[in-house]
């Protein structure tokens, strides 16, 4: 970033997370220099000098910050991130140890509205949000793998009442703790949908390609190949959609995983009344206007998404859908219903780039598909810990492989991990939907499109599904 001091002081004011490391500040008043994100006190513009490194800032005298820690974020240690990581490590092992909240906030040694800041910046949820699903989460493995009541697990993970406990189960999984342990032998279940869930928009996510080898909707029903339990194998889910639920069945013994997926991909545990509540108080109720319960489809596997985030930046749709069903062509066969099941890293990672040319891949986008692919497959890309990871941890270590760039990185986080609060920078629906929405003369840029979509946080990613959808006609 070139050192312009206006742009620059701009950006401090901003406190974007992201700017850590692109520049440092130097406050002349108290001869401190501190990250951009630091959450002290704002120094007049007067006051401040902007700087490279941190050893510049040090090499004119100042001292590091004992808040934000410059010097530590600068040498790739991040104390405040590790803390906050180990915290909600504690929270997902043990959640009956943290009666609530306030708890969280003694463990954890910061005030609570520091720690707020702080859940909020790395996790993208509140930490009663955390101790909530890490609640859930625990009750749904015991319930899975043990025949302890499901009384005794609700109390045993920290609710305290059994209605609390079966109302937040079931708002979560679109079930009931019952039900769910049927999962551990069935191969058909129900999910039940929120009031007002909107189908038609679901459905128009789950068709965008018509000519998919992978999918496939007909009328109410849709019919994909997935790779589901501890061996990817490859399984076949039909999904009968209805207003109220949605039926799922499988050709899977691993019914579990299922459930997990087809939760995601409807988005269930998305804030989405919250988001629209959001939206109205800021007096932008037409962004939600016919859809105050749209959610972010979610992508069948975290390697699906990486691809499409690969595959999809800097082309069209259309071109975008034909690459990948030619990689889909390349690597698969059909496996039912003449569907074909989609590539494993291992498949793409035996090609070799000259393989994808054929295909009107560019050189630079097969190095990266299938570099990113042999990745996955060594082991030296561990997809299913970027699950648990804080979204800060996320970001930073997709932002590391060649090929990910801003956009791709926060696609896959808000499309494939769930982070609730993204933007993929750059995006013409965003920027396109953005101009439309505050009637500007021309779309954002990066910066201006910063700006803008701060007012949605910690709402971006379901700010970002509804921009997308200010230019389509609502589905019928």
């Amino acid at each position: 970033m070139r050192l312009n001091p206006a742009r620059l002081y701009a950006r401090f004011l901003a406190g974007d997370a992201s700017d850590n490391g692109r520049f440092f500040v130097g406050v002349t008043t108290t001869g401190i220099y501190c990250l951009p994100s630091c959450k002290a006190r704002k120094p007049k513009p007067e006051n401040t000098r902007f700087f490279p490194t941190a050893e510049a800032a040090r090499s004119t005298g100042l001292r590091a910050c004992k808040k934000c820690h410059p010097d530590d974020f600068a040498r790739g240690a991040d104390p405040v991130l590790e803390s906050i990581e180990q915290l909600v490590a504690e929270i997902r092992q043990s959640p009956a140890a943290f009666p609530g909240a306030r708890a969280i906030v003694k463990r954890s040694g910061f005030g609570p509205t520091r720690l707020f800041e702080l859940f909020r910046q790395h996790y993208h949820a509140t930490p009663a949000d955390v101790l909530l699903r890490a609640r859930v989460d625990a009750a749904k493995h015991r319930l899975l793998t043990t025949g302890a009541p499901p009384a005794d697990i609700a109390f045993a993970v920290g609710f305290e009442s059994l209605s609390t406990f079966h109302d937040h189960f079931r708002s979560l999984n679109g079930l009931t703790p019952a039900a769910c342990r049927d999962l551990r032998t069935a191969r058909s279940f129900e999910i039940a949908l929120p009031e007002g869930y909107p189908l038609a928009y679901l459905k128009r996510a789950l068709s965008r390609d018509t000519q998919s080898l992978t999918d496939r909707l007909d009328g109410d029903t849709y019919v994909t190949v997935v790779r589901l339990g501890p061996n990817q194998t490859p399984s076949l889910l039909r999904l009968n959609l209805s207003t109220t639920r949605i039926t799922v069945e499988t050709s899977s013994p691993h019914a579990a995983d299922a459930h997990a997926l087809v939760t995601a991909l409807i988005g269930l545990d998305q804030e989405a009344a919250a988001f629209a509540r959001h939206a109205r108080k800021l007096g932008l109720a037409r962004l939600v206007a016919g859809r105050p319960e749209l959610r972010l489809a979610q992508t069948p596997s975290v390697f699906d998404g990486l691809l499409w985030a690969i595959i999809g930046q800097q082309i069209n749709l259309p071109f975008a859908f034909q690459l990948r069903r030619r990689l889909v062509e390349r690597t698969s066969r059909p496996f039912a219903e003449n569907l074909h099941a989609p590539p494993s890293p291992g498949d793409i990672a035996r090609l070799d780039y000259d393989d994808l040319k054929p295909l009107q891949f560019s050189r630079s986008k097969a190095g990266y598909v299938i570099d990113t692919a042999r990745l996955v497959a060594d082991g030296r890309l561990n997809l299913d810990a970027l699950r648990t990871m804080s979204a800060t941890r996320a970001e930073r270590t997709l932002l590391a492989i060649r090929g990910l760039g801003p956009w791709s990185v926060n696609y896959l986080m808000m499309r494939s991990l769930g982070f609730a609060d993204c933007v993929p920078l750059g995006d013409t629906g965003v920027t396109s939907g953005l101009q439309t929405l505050f009637t500007l003369d021309e779309r954002p840029d990066v910066e201006s499109t910063k700006r803008l979509m701060s007012v949605f946080s910690p709402y971006r990613s379901l700010a970002t599904a509804h921009l997308w959808q200010i230019h389509q006609p609502a589905p019928a």
